[in-house]
């Protein structure tokens, strides 16, 4: 927990790291989560590949963050490519290793699925896995959100009604995909609380540290990118030194805003990159 210094209240801080690609990097991995234990998270969310690509890799991590590091890790795991058998094994990797907090995604389509496999997947959404979640033990279940609405949801309370059956299926908490203007956020907590929907809700972060991280995180995420955000990427686009430190500092006043407004966790997509962390840490 960090004090929130606006309102004097405890907040949240997390994390999220993804496993190398690379067998060969699993060693920085793990220097990686040691320097992120460092600064207390209240949990380190560790990705999933689509399909399953990393699922063991995803439960080392999580083990080694849980039992080693001693802060409490969250395990993704994905709709697409999932089997209810595949889950159940996975589940009980996850709670022999000590992990008990899971964050249930739909995933995308994985490269090599077909168009018909993906529409034809077990679980189709990722509220569809929450009550065989459940079903192998007693999980705190994450589920995702988004500010600006899921790119796929045909409009904004649609997108808040899929919200509420999460939760009412069994969902304990939210955290956001990234998002850059804050007033949206502050719109969609509108929206949501209005909806009766009252579980934490950790905002997601995402430091833009190079002007080709933007382009991939976009698309991803469906994002709208900022006024201010496209001149700081023109500014910087050919300084790197420069960039990162612009983009540290877009995150620290986004979240000093969120701050000011009561916000309850903010969760930093870190990209592995240890000390852009610490230092958007410290700035607290």
């Amino acid at each position: 927990m960090i004090v929130n210094p606006y309102t004097k209240q405890e907040m949240e801080f997390s994390v999220e790291v993804f496993p190398p690609k690379r067998t060969d990097d699993i060693y920085d991995i793990f220097r990686t989560l040691d320097e992120l234990s460092d600064m207390k998270p209240d949990f380190i969310s560790v990705t999933y590949g689509a399909g399953g690509s990393n699922s063991k890799k995803t439960a080392t991590l999580c083990a080694y963050v849980q039992n080693i590091c001693e802060v409490d890790a969250i395990a993704h795991m994905t709709a697409a490519g999932m089997t209810k058998e595949k889950l159940v094994d996975l589940l009980k990797e996850l709670k022999h290793k000590g992990v008990n907090r899971v964050l249930s995604l739909r995933g995308d389509k994985p490269r090599d699925m077909t168009q018909e496999e993906f529409d034809g997947r077990y679980y189709k959404y990722a509220s569809d896995m929450i009550p065989d979640i459940k079903e192998v033990g007693d999980f705190k279940i994450a589920v995702a959100c988004y500010p600006e609405k899921h790119p796929e949801s045909p409009d904004f309370d649609t997108d808040i009604m899929m919200l509420k059956k999460k939760v009412e299926t069994g969902a304990d908490e939210l955290i956001t995909q990234m998002f850059f203007e804050n007033e949206k956020f502050y719109y969609f907590m509108d929206k949501l609380r209005a909806a009766g929907v009252d579980v934490p809700v950790h905002a997601g972060i995402m430091p833009i540290t190079a002007a080709k991280q933007l382009g991939t995180s976009v698309s991803l995420s469906g994002s709208s990118v900022p006024h201010d955000m496209s001149e700081m990427i023109a500014k910087y686009a050919d300084d790197p030194v420069g960039m990162r430190e612009a983009g540290i500092e877009y995150a620290i006043k986004q979240i000093d805003d969120l701050m000011k407004h009561g916000v309850e966790g903010i969760h930093l997509y870190s990209m592995n990159k240890s000390q852009v962390t610490r230092k958007i840490y410290e700035s607290f």
